[in-house]
């Protein structure tokens, strides 16, 4: 073969090896390429996933106009029917012990007698037991005087027991046994007053709290009037105090805390 030939049989060999590196090139451009766009595809779906996941603990949430319905109902009555806001205001953020008496209306001397608890202070109200009760035979007044046959209206703490009866058992408030818890004369109606103080819960109204039920002192003068207590019914109205029934007296007198801070919030129907 002569010199020439062998060096044109040599110059195809070199061109195939110059163009095959271009193309290995290209494919893995391409290769490259891909494995990018499948990333990015990938992450793309799992942004979307992680919002779509967001959204949806969200959207579980009660929507907001439900829950500013919720809570406004909460705040309005906490447990607590038939009172006035300026009324609840007044009640101590401390008490967890309530009895709520409701009167039909301001000149009538029938209305109910409700027990209320609460776990905490601050929370919601929660009812226990209630009963039918009786308070003065001309209703009610925020301006008392002594023999205007009125109960006082308002919020008062209770803070002291006693009768004539031993302290039914559980009893923890201070309680004064005596024989002079007994009512003389007759009821506004003429009806008996035998048994009205077997037992009885001193209404700190114009009282000294932490003495006797029997104690006669009135801080805010004699005019006011006193001795306003919670006893036993004795089937009419009464000159200023609230009647419930015998064995309401006694569950009053087993569940009242001193440490729970009871009052008692006596009125008309929303006072």
């Amino acid at each position: 073969m002569s010199k020439h030939a062998r060096a044109r049989s040599r110059t195809p060999r070199t061109s195939a090896r110059t163009s095959a590196r271009p193309t290995r090139r290209v494919a893995l451009a391409a290769t490259l390429g891909l494995l990018t766009f499948t990333a990015g595809w990938v992450y793309v779906v799992d942004e979307k996933a992680s919002g779509t996941a967001a959204q949806a603990r969200a959207d579980s949430r009660p929507p907001a106009a439900a829950r500013a319905a919720r809570d406004a109902r909460r705040d309005d009555l906490q447990g607590l029917p038939g009172i006035s806001e300026q009324t609840r205001a007044k009640i101590p953020a401390e008490s967890r012990q309530l009895i709520l008496v409701t009167g039909k209306a301001a000149d009538s001397s029938e209305s109910t007698a409700t027990l209320y608890t609460r776990p905490a202070p601050g929370a919601d109200w929660v009812r226990a037991e209630s009963w039918p009760a009786r308070n003065g035979a001309k209703g009610w007044s925020t301006e008392r005087t002594y023999g205007d046959l009125t109960s006082p209206q308002g919020v008062f703490a209770l803070t002291d027991a006693g009768g004539l009866l031993p302290k039914p058992p559980g009893t923890r408030f201070p309680y004064d046994k005596d024989p002079a818890f007994v009512a003389g004369g007759r009821g506004v109606n003429g009806e008996s007053l035998a048994g009205s103080f077997d037992y009885v819960v001193a209404i700190d109204f114009n009282r000294t709290p932490g003495t006797s039920p029997l104690d006669p002192t009135k801080p805010e003068g004699e005019e006011k009037g006193g001795n306003i207590w919670l006893h036993v019914d004795h089937d009419g109205p009464s000159q200023g105090c609230v009647g419930i029934p015998k064995e309401a007296m006694k569950k009053v007198l087993e569940t009242l805390d001193p440490a729970a801070k009871p009052v008692i919030v006596m009125g008309p129907e929303g006072f």
